[in-house]
């Protein structure tokens, strides 16, 4: 099992930053992927970025050029730097891992997930 713990979430208007921070604990493994996805009221989760075992990263095409996932696996914690927030960013954000070493940016490919973290971006 893994537990992941989600920080950083907060409230900020058009064009400010945040960073989102995933620790994991439990039965981690540095070479698998992580990945962080977004849920806004009435819609489906969808995937923002991933970091794969390899070290290649994906992003989704509404956040490329503004956010940046980084992990540190020393610490099993990996991060989401977010700039440029839009208010169509606003979702509660959620941390996932997967069994595996490389993965799709789908919710299918990950199988912990932790409770999430809010991020409100106003205008």
């Amino acid at each position: 099992q893994v537990q992941l713990v989600e920080s950083g979430g907060g409230s900020v208007q058009a064009g400010g930053s945040l960073r989102l921070s995933c620790t994991a604990s439990g039965n981690t493994y540095s070479s698998n992927c992580m990945g962080w996805f977004r849920q806004a009221p009435g819609k489906e989760r969808e995937g923002v970025a991933n970091y794969t075992g390899g070290g290649s990263t994906y992003y989704a095409d509404s956040v490329k050029g503004r956010f940046t996932i980084s992990r540190d696996n020393a610490k099993n914690t990996v991060y989401l730097q977010m700039n440029s927030l839009k208010p169509e960013d606003t979702a509660m954000y959620y941390c996932a891992a997967a069994r595996i070493r490389w993965c799709y940016l789908l919710p299918a490919d990950f199988d912990y997930w932790g409770q999430g973290t809010q991020v409100t971006v106003s205008s």
